[in-house]
């Protein structure tokens, strides 16, 4: 698989849950209370701000008994057209933020200095498991090696 989705993915798996969880409220606490304003207002045939303000605030305040007032004034239909506008902006919204978490590179989320560049142990040809110079966790430079064992030695080295 591509490893900028497959980054995404294990980024961002704690938070699909979360998603899932802020699509629904979002459903039943602004959408439905929207939907059934705007169906209020627009009964007469031509639609009223002061009725749809009116009717959104004390809709806001009970969401679930406006679901049910959806239902029994037929305004269903409303309801899931805009309820499919708002889920067509939040998954908009939401994949925009799945691409920009990706990895920028191959090795963005690997840890510098280990042994993540070698394969089933080849790197203990050269290196030791057990003692000498520390390289990285579980590889040594072994002091008995012959040849030459100069080390080069990139990153930081900070005091404070």
């Amino acid at each position: 698989m591509n490893y900028k989705l497959e980054g995404a993915i294990r980024r961002n798996r704690k938070y699909f849950i979360i998603y899932a969880i802020l699509w629904v409220v979002i459903a039943i606490v602004f959408v439905s209370p929207f939907s059934y304003s705007a169906h209020v207002a627009g009964l007469d045939g031509k639609f009223s701000l002061e009725i749809f303000i009116e009717t959104f605030g004390t809709s806001i305040t009970n969401p679930f008994g406006t679901f049910g007032n959806l239902i029994s004034s037929g305004a269903i239909g409303d309801y899931i057209s805009t309820l499919l506008v708002v889920t067509i902006f939040y998954t908009v919204f939401f994949f925009i933020g799945f691409v920009r978490s990706a990895p920028k590179n191959e090795y963005s989320d690997i840890e510098h200095g280990s042994s993540d560049w070698s394969q089933r142990g080849e790197q203990y040809r050269i290196l030791s498991k057990n003692n000498g110079i520390i390289l990285a966790e579980d590889n040594y430079l072994p002091l008995d090696k012959r040849g030459n064992i100069n080390v080069l030695v990139v990153g930081r080295f900070r005091f404070w």
